[in-house]
C-alpha cells in the first residue's frame, strides 16, 4: 500500500497472531517515502521454522494490497497458486494527478487478469459507510485476510487487543468492528 493506510499495524497484528498461535515468525518492512504517500511494503513469514523475513519473488502464498495499483506493482511476489486480497480502491498517484503520466487504462481488467485467485474487498466503503471511520480500512482488510488464515478469530482479537493497548485502547472497539465486517465481506 502507501503511507498512512495502516499497512505496518496490519502486518504487526498478523505477525502477533501467528506468534500467539505458536508459529515462528519473521517480519520485514520497507517504508520508502511513506510519509509522503509513497509505497510501503511489509512481509510476514510464519511456519514451524522460518530462517529469513524476506519472501522471494514468486513464492508468497498471499498478497495483500491496500489498493489496485499496488497490487499490480507487487504481483510478482505472489506464487502461481497464491491468493491476492485486494482493496477495491484506486489511489491516483501524484504522477497521474499532476499530469506527468496517464492513468492506468482498464485497471479493473488488469487486476482481474493478473490474479487467478482474487479476493476483492471494498474496504474503504465498509470502513466509511458501515464502521463510520475511514482509518479502519486496514482492519477491514485484516478481517478479510483472517477468514483464510489458519488462526482462530479469537487469536486475531487477542493480537489486536495487545497491539492497541495503552493510549491506543480507545481505538480497539472500532477496529474490532471493522475486522468483523471485513471477515464477513470475505464470506466467512
Amino acid at each position: 500500500g502507501v503511507g498512512g493506510q495502516g499497512i505496518i499495524l496490519t502486518a504487526d497484528i498478523l505477525a502477533k497472531t501467528a506468534a500467539i498461535a505458536g508459529y515462528d515468525v519473521k517480519k520485514s518492512e520497507i517504508h520508502g517515502m511513506a510519509q509522503r504517500g509513497g509505497s510501503v511494503t511489509s512481509q510476514v513469514r510464519f511456519g514451524k521454522s522460518v530462517a529469513s523475513p524476506i519472501i522471494q519473488e514468486g513464492t508468497a502464498d498471499v498478497l495483500v494490497a491496500f489498493d489496485k495499483v499496488e497490487a499490480l506493482r507487487n504481483q510478482g511476489i505472489l506464487a502461481k497458486d497464491g491468493v491476492a486480497f485486494v482493496n477495491d480502491l484506486y489511489l491516483v498517484p501524484v504522477t497521474v494527478s499532476s499530469g506527468q503520466q496517464p492513468p492506468v487504462a482498464d485497471l479493473d481488467g488488469k487486476v482481474k487478469k493478473a490474479f487467478k485467485k482474487l479476493v476483492l474487498v471494498d474496504a474503504m466503503k465498509i470502513a466509511t459507510e458501515e464502521v463510520g471511520n475511514a482509518r479502519t480500512m486496514n482492519m477491514v482488510i485484516a478481517g478479510a485476510l483472517s477468514a483464510f488464515c489458519p488462526f482462530k478469530e479469537e487469536l486475531w482479537i487477542q493480537a489486536m487487543t495487545e497491539m492497541l493497548s495503552g493510549p491506543k485502547a480507545k481505538l480497539l472497539d472500532v477496529n474490532k468492528k471493522a475486522f468483523a465486517l471485513g471477515r464477513a465481506a470475505a464470506g466467512k
